[in-house]
């Protein structure tokens, strides 16, 4: 069994942001080698998702709204997180909703994937760089 490890990196400018990653992914799989297996991808920051769904800019201003509504940011002080100092409790808990990570089937040396679907990282509290690891078995 083959086994390949990969960072990927990101300059995320804003406080939030989704980033396709689908690409930077499928590079990765296809520098493994593997050409049946899994590929298993996650944020590497607590602040961060990794989640599968559309590339519809719709459906990504919903999620905006949604999560806002489910953890708005302001006011900071509704978080007890915040008082380590910090002002992304909001983060945390967006990134609770969305997920870790995922996994995808490889089949033929590509992501096997259904109607549309997309990887995406998903940032909530940006500014700074990040990372997310891509892992990849099989044969």
């Amino acid at each position: 069994m083959k086994s390949y490890r990969k960072e990927l990196w990101f300059s995320i400018r804003g406080r939030r942001e989704f980033v396709n990653i689908t690409p930077d992914v499928q590079q990765a799989v296809a520098e493994s080698g593997v050409t049946e297996g899994l590929v298993l991808v996650n944020a590497m920051h607590i602040t961060a998702s990794v989640f599968i769904n559309d590339d519809e800019s719709g459906l990504h201003q919903d999620y905006e709204k949604w999560l806002e509504k489910l953890a708005p940011h302001a006011p900071i002080s509704q978080y007890l997180h915040n008082r380590t100092g910090e002002d992304n409790g909001d983060a945390h808990l967006k990134r609770q909703i969305m997920g870790r990570e995922v996994v995808v089937a490889i089949t033929n040396g590509r992501l096997d994937f259904g109607p549309w679907e997309q990887i995406f990282y998903g940032e909530f509290d940006g500014g700074r760089r990040k990372r997310v690891l891509v892992k990849v078995i099989g044969e």
